[in-house]
């Protein structure tokens, strides 16, 4: 009896170490009677522009996950302010949002696609495509992939035409797609040229889909998420370019664009926590002020001594070290 209690104890204390850490509260569907999102019931509204919508069925960890990565995407340095505002403005005139279906063909999915007429859709998910433990892992949780997709189609394509339009010849992204693929292919080739390293082989993908999954592959793969032996295996008949090194090596065009600061794009992985920091930047101990206190809490942080607190990340980079500690000390003498 003890040792299975024992085992009860630590499969639960496993299963909280878990959990992420996501401040969004589940809530009830703000339009229950209309035609095409009255069949969902757990809503989450996204930094006032997002709106995650999930059937009854959807376990509520599923869709704080799919919120958080939202959130992440669009608050990259979780300050709890979306990072682009000409982008959160559009979002929020379009009512952009995720739907999550319990699969593909339910009731619900069947009402969402015959009655829903906006443009704030370019995605959806399904239950068994998001695991929270696994954020954005290829094979295992598609919620970076089609939030992404949403936010780039409803949002940068349209902000940002000369660098990210989607048709043959509009702008920096389709040329420099045209050139990942060997050519400007208006649909599915045959067979790729040997030279190119994008070669998505989906007949039902027309020219447009193609630049959105392009801008999906360089987005990602410049965070870093598909580097690991076994991703770059299994998505090689599609993107090469796996390893940050790489894309940044090799598709030159896209890595400069998407690494260009006017664009805002998210540059760090989402990894399904979201709690933004409110409190006073360098008041680490939190007791009001910024002194000598806090560079000492500080340099027990980077020691390892203290946990993390967003409070001593003063450059807003996601770690804490001597370039924070150098700017603390110029903040307390240098008022």
């Amino acid at each position: 009896m003890v040792t299975m209690k024992k085992l009860i104890f630590t499969i639960l204390f496993s299963f909280l170490l878990s959990q992420n850490e996501v401040c969004f509260e589940i809530q009830s569907n703000p339009y229950p009677n209309s035609p095409s999102l009255g069949c969902f019931t757990k809503y989450i509204n996204v930094l006032d522009c997002f709106e995650i919508y999930a059937e009854p069925s959807i376990q509520d960890n599923k869709v704080l996950h799919a919120a958080a990565i939202a959130a992440e995407l669009l608050d990259n340095n979780e300050d709890g302010v979306v990072d682009d505002l000409a982008l959160f403005e559009r979002l929020q005139q379009q009512n952009a949002l995720m739907p999550i279906f319990l699969y593909e063909g339910s009731s619900c999915m069947d009402d969402f696609e015959d009655y829903y007429n906006g443009d704030g859709v370019s995605a959806v998910l399904f239950r068994n495509e998001i695991d929270p433990s696994q954020p954005g892992h290829w094979g295992a949780d598609a919620s970076v992939e089609e939030i992404v997709h949403t936010i780039n189609h409803v949002g940068h394509v349209y902000l940002y035409p000369n660098y990210f339009d989607i048709t043959p010849n509009s702008s920096i992204m389709s040329n420099a797609m045209d050139i990942a693929r060997g050519g400007q292919f208006l649909t599915v080739p045959n067979s790729y040229p040997e030279e190119s390293w994008y070669h998505y082989d989906d007949w039902t993908c027309d020219y447009e889909c193609m630049a959105i999954e392009y801008l999906y592959w360089c987005i990602v793969s410049h965070m870093g998420i598909l580097d690991d032996a076994q991703t770059c295996a299994g998505i090689d008949n599609e993107w090469e370019l796996c390893t940050p090194e790489l894309f940044e090596n090799i598709d030159t065009t896209m890595f400069d664009l998407i690494t260009d600061p006017q664009h805002k794009i998210p540059q760090n992985a989402p990894d399904g926590n979201y709690c933004p920091f409110t409190g006073i930047l360098g008041d680490v101990n939190v007791d009001g002020s910024i002194d000598i206190l806090d560079i000492i809490f500080t340099v027990n942080i980077v020691l390892g001594q203290e946990e993390f607190s967003y409070a001593a990340d003063i450059n807003s980079d996601n770690i804490i070290n001597i370039f924070d500690i150098v700017s603390l000390v110029n903040i307390v003498l240098l008022p």
